[in-house]
């Protein structure tokens, strides 16, 4: 009972929801509250919120940003150079290539399979002479920092199903995000910031359809606090964290004040732990009203800086303009970046469009990794870059047009990450002859989150929540950690 409240008022109080929802929650308050206490999360020293135990062993990585690269890359074109589609150009790739792949509806019924070579050139880069396509002479740049990993593979073969994959652990939406999940885990390095971050952007010429769903960053399950905050381009940065017309900081935070103690004697009453959500929540707007304009602040960034990104750094919601906002996130400590961005999708205008697409993605994306080293940050910073599966090695006819582009393929393809203990100038993975079947050392996606979570200090085994009678992971039952990326 409520220690304000008589007891004819406690039971005029008390409805059928709120005597289920005491039911369900009442005998676990005194523990929740105990759990929500500070006290409890014992903070490390460079943290706030991790669950006790955690990290399980010493991270190589503080922070991830997630590069995602909406539409999927082609990995023949870019990262998997097969001379043999240059030689059996034009010709049906053999049915003992074939076999039983699982393709999309569009393609799935043709009877003629011509091999579709790389577009452009490949050249060797560094001193560790990996073979990249000449369209991202910038991420080959840095090809001494990175590791590519050629043997990605994953049943997905349509766009919301596989980026929902590789986020949350299942092709259907309503699991938390791998962000939400690191939250929830290892808890925030920054109060004054959400310590999941989102931010998204497009090809230019906004030829792909692809959506962005909120729930690629949802915290499903976990505390509301968790779910990834979304950085627009367009307007207000984030949408209504600044004072209404009429109201000034003293006057707001005199309003959250009052609406605290409102929702302490409300979680007292009902032990909802989304009362502690909002609590929390609100806070952190009030925060963040000061927070986000410093980091969106760019006017003491170096020259020579700003052009190492591109020339569209300066405009808000370019790709360039978000990863040097992720460099300046993961100065400030925020857990978990995911940079989304579409324009991948090239069913009829590969010649054409693949070219584009570089031109936006690849200085930004090496820039990132060459700022965060000059900075000390790479090796303590993990970045992952890729897609939610490769492009098919034959071509695709859309609707009688020609052989113009490529169609969704999962059976094969390539991503690279840096620093954060990943191996340097590394290479994992090979694909046959035709870039079509994984010939050694096969990464599902799975295993590729397992992995992200070992570098962060995880074992993606004991990082579970309860939920609907069974204790959930990120990695559903499946998963291991690839030592061989690892540094």
């Amino acid at each position: 009972m409520h220690p304000d409240l008589s007891p004819s008022e406690w039971r005029r109080q008390l409805t059928r929801r709120s005597f289920l929802s005491a039911g369900v929650q009442g005998i676990g308050t005194v523990a929740l509250s105990s759990l929500l206490s500070k006290d409890l999360f014992a903070a490390k020293p460079d943290a706030i919120g991790t669950l006790p135990g955690l990290p399980h062993f010493a991270p190589k990585a503080k922070r991830v940003i997630c590069l995602w690269q909406g539409g999927g890359p082609s990995h023949v074109d870019l990262f998997d150079h097969k001379p043999t589609l240059e030689k059996e150009a034009g010709k049906d790739i053999p049915a003992s290539i074939r076999g039983d792949t699982r393709l999309s509806s569009m393609s799935s019924g043709y009877a003629k399979w011509p091999a579709v070579p790389a577009i452009k050139p490949f050249a060797r880069h560094g001193q560790c002479g990996r073979e990249l396509s000449t369209l991202i002479p910038h991420i080959g740049s840095i090809a001494d920092e990175i590791c590519v990993v050629r043997s990605m593979n994953t049943e997905a073969v349509n766009h919301a199903p596989g980026v929902t994959f590789f986020m949350t652990g299942s092709q259907i939406p309503g699991r938390p995000a791998v962000g939400a999940w690191l939250s929830y885990g290892l808890g925030t390095m920054n109060e004054d910031l959400p310590s999941y971050v989102v931010m998204t952007s497009s090809d230019k010429t906004k030829t792909c359809g692809q959506l962005f769903f909120e729930h690629y960053w949802s915290n499903g399950f976990l505390p509301g606090k968790h779910q990834g905050v979304r950085f627009r381009g367009v307007g207000e940065p984030v949408p209504y964290v600044s004072n209404p017309a009429g109201v000034n900081p003293a006057g707001r935070r005199t309003m959250l004040d009052d609406l605290q103690a409102l929702n302490r004697e409300h979680f007292a009453i009902a032990g909802d732990p989304e009362i502690d959500t909002r609590i929390s929540q609100y806070e952190m707007a009030f925060r963040m009203q000061s927070s986000v304009p410093d980091l969106l602040d760019f006017r003491n960034e170096p020259k020579a800086v700003l052009e190492m990104y591109g020339p569209d750094v300066l405009t808000p919601g370019t790709f360039a303009n978000n990863c040097l906002i992720a460099r300046r996130l993961a100065e400030r400590g925020v857990r978990f970046t995911q940079l989304m961005h579409a324009g991948w999708d090239q069913h009829n205008n590969l010649f054409t469009q693949l070219e584009n697409q570089c031109r936006d993605t690849d200085q930004p994306s090496a820039a990132l990794v060459k700022d965060l080293k000059q900075r000390g940050l790479l090796d303590d910073t993990l970045v992952i870059w890729g897609g939610e599966f490769g492009r098919t090695p034959f071509g695709q006819n859309q609707q009688g047009q020609g052989y113009k582009g490529r169609d969704h393929f999962g059976r094969a393809y390539s991503w690279w990450l840096a620093g954060g203990g990943g191996k340097k100038g590394h290479v994992y993975g090979e694909t046959d002859d035709f870039g079509w079947n994984v010939a050694k050392d096969s990464v599902h996606i799975h295993d590729m989150q397992a992995t992200l979570l070992h570098l962060c200090g995880i074992n993606h085994e004991a990082l579970t929540f309860r939920y609907q009678g069974r204790q959930f992971r990120l990695t559903d039952v499946h998963g291991k950690p690839v030592k061989g990326i690892m540094a």
